[in-house]
């Protein structure tokens, strides 16, 4: 029984070395097209939350949303060898999400971040503000 416990902690202790490498690419392919406006809500202390984390961000055309979600899954598929289980709103691209189950990642446009205001909804988070890269 201690070893099934040992065991159980140390694949906790892989998935949140996994998690860290994948935010940090996530967040670093964000940058490498100029998202801007990136934060990062820590969930894993909230009993209801949805997933470990979201991260959030925003593009200033359709263009520049979807190539930030494109990029995000062709590195993080280069880098650690993980696909999303899904992406969405790629069509009109006002709002497109990457889902890697413990991290999902929105990319807005400022307006549409604006009206859904995912930080005050779940405002209890920890959050992480990144600068924007110029």
């Amino acid at each position: 029984m201690a070893q099934k416990s040992a065991n159980l902690k140390s694949n906790k202790t892989a998935s949140s070395t996994n998690s860290s490498a994948l935010l940090d690419i996530i967040v670093d392919s964000i940058h490498d097209i100029k998202g801007k406006n990136v934060l990062k809500l820590d969930l894993t202390k909230l009993d209801d939350a949805p997933t470990n984390y979201f991260v959030i961000c925003e593009g200033d055309s359709s263009t520049q949303i979807k190539s930030i979600s494109l990029n995000i899954n062709k590195r993080v598929k280069k880098e650690l060898g993980l696909t999303p289980s899904r992406i969405e709103g790629m069509q009109d691209s006002k709002w497109s999400l990457v889902d890697y189950f413990d991290v999902v990642v929105h990319v807005f446009y400022p307006e549409t971040r604006r009206y859904y205001d995912l930080e005050d909804l779940w405002s209890d988070a920890i959050i992480t503000e990144y600068e924007d890269v110029l």
